[in-house]
């Protein structure tokens, strides 16, 4: 696996290509206490600053722990396609109303009493850095590669991972 760090807008590129593909995380919190807080969350957005947007209800405790501390990660797994990429970010609360009503989508009442609903929040990660692993083909394909190379003993290209300077 080959790496390679990438800086700001190719950073940033990558990041948000990614994210948009994989679309659910675990949204970290509460990294002073063991165990960590882990909770899958959906990704609404990536905006054209980078940063990721979610919904969350008020009274979460997700919520609650990014009001204490808003230190946060996200870990993106697709293990279909073989992409994984973590990031850490900071996040914040917001319950402005043109935010809410541009993000907020039918499938949404299934958690939500509508847009209007007095305990829907975003929650805004600014993303402060990341890394990425992808292995450019499918599964089966990087198995197949792994298997050949253990057999011949050569190795070979099953992807690129990287830190992404942000």
């Amino acid at each position: 696996m080959s790496t390679e760090n990438l800086n700001k807008d190719e950073a940033l590129d990558k990041m948000k290509s990614m994210v948009k593909d994989i679309q659910t995380c675990m949204f970290v919190t509460d990294f002073g206490n063991k165990p960590l807080s882990a909770v899958p969350m959906t990704t609404k957005e990536v905006d054209k600053e980078g940063n990721i947007w979610f919904f969350s209800r008020l009274d979460s405790d997700h919520n609650g722990d990014i009001a204490k501390d808003n230190d946060v990660q996200l870990l993106y797994s697709d293990t279909s396609d073989m992409e994984f990429i973590s990031i850490y970010g900071k996040a914040s609360i917001e319950t402005n109303e043109g935010v809410l009503k541009e993000f907020y989508h039918k499938m949404d009442d299934a958690w939500f009493d509508g847009v209007d609903d007095p305990n829907l929040t975003a929650i805004k990660v600014v993303p402060k850095e990341a890394y990425f692993w992808d292995n450019k083909q499918n599964k089966f394909v990087t198995f197949l590669k792994i298997g050949a190379s253990a057999v011949t003993g050569d190795k070979k290209d099953i992807g690129e991972k990287g830190k992404l300077n942000l």
